[in-house]
């Protein structure tokens, strides 16, 4: 279930199932994002901090710049981040409409494009050659349901 048709007004291309949280998401992680999101956007980005990524985004309404934290990983131009609270949260629904987002990963930071959400059968093969078994593990526990491929502009 990827899609590359035109965003409607919400971010979201009409082809793409409206995604949200799974329920151990909704029940586990939002209630701890409140505590963890300050530790963790201070540490998100940074070299040997592989848990964490920055996503800096631009607001698809507002046109303010925003920073997120979040899972990404890289393997052959292709950057794979796994949404945990779905294709509905802004910062995805924001990268989408943008078409683009820089991304802080392990000290270095990525120009990506053209993103895609996936469906996580779809995703398998990416997910699979980006991340390590425990993490492949953690995403099933938690019901992840679709990832978002970028392409990584190589600068010339």
């Amino acid at each position: 279930m990827s899609s590359t048709a035109e965003p409607n007004q919400r971010g979201i291309p009409p082809a793409v199932d409206r995604v949200g949280p799974s329920l151990i998401v909704r029940l586990v992680m939002t209630p701890m994002t409140k505590m963890l999101n300050p530790l963790v956007g201070k540490l998100a980005g940074r070299r040997r901090f592989r848990m964490a990524a920055q996503v800096h985004h631009v607001g698809r309404r507002s046109g303010r710049r925003y920073v997120t934290s979040a899972g990404a990983r890289v393997n052959g131009g292709i950057m794979v981040i796994p949404l945990t609270f779905g294709n509905q949260s802004d910062w995805a629904r924001n990268v989408y409409a943008a078409g683009q987002c820089w991304v802080q990963l392990n000290g270095s930071t990525y120009h990506a494009v053209r993103p895609r959400f996936l469906a996580a059968a779809d995703a398998t093969p990416l997910v699979r050659a980006a991340f390590n078994p425990v993490g492949r593990f953690v995403f099933r526990l938690m019901g992840i349901q679709q990832f978002i491929q970028l392409e990584v502009v190589v600068p010339s």
